[in-house]
């Protein structure tokens, strides 16, 4: 069988949703690491900055916006640094000004991804996949980049059923 790997960010706290700013207990995305962790047996590598965001949402924003700008590759807490045992690596994560938070750019291309089978799918409010797959196939290099799955942050959890048909 398949062993699987899913590298992910996620936001709990504040978070957009619908239009207006709640606290999500859990992160939308985190949501789906554990449906694709259920459905898979997927092991799990969560990237976390160094640096924390702000608490508000939106300084949160304006952050991920500078850093995007400044191409910048945020320092991680921890850093996965092999990932020769997985057949297959989903990258879940949000949409931050059209593609993933750059804290996952510092961890994808740390990685060799020749011959592995990547999914990704992207939490958004709004703006889909974005660049994210064109940022994932650059990111992702030597692997076998399967079509992107976008999810309504605000609808991850009515989705279950098409995260579990998405990961078969």
């Amino acid at each position: 069988m398949a062993k699987s790997l899913v590298i992910y960010y996620s936001r709990p706290g504040q978070n957009y949703v619908n239009g207006e700013i709640v606290d999500l207990p859990v992160g939308n995305t985190q949501i789906i690491v554990d449906y694709i962790k259920e459905f898979t047996g997927a092991d799990t590598f969560q990237v976390e900055t160094v640096k924390e965001y702000p608490a508000d949402y939106m300084q949160t924003t304006e952050v991920a916006q500078e850093e995007q700008d400044d191409d910048a590759r945020p320092e991680l807490k921890e850093e996965l640094s092999d990932i020769s045992e997985y057949d297959i690596v989903y990258v879940a994560s949000p949409n931050w000004w059209g593609t993933l938070p750059m804290a996952m750019f510092t961890q994808l291309e740390k990685l060799d991804f020749t011959g592995k089978k990547v999914k990704t799918v992207i939490t958004h409010e709004g703006s889909g996949l974005g660049s994210s797959m064109s940022d994932v196939k650059k990111l992702c290099e030597g692997a076998e980049i399967e079509k992107g799955l976008a999810i309504h942050g605000a609808d991850v959890k009515e989705n279950k059923s098409t995260i579990e048909n998405w990961v078969e």
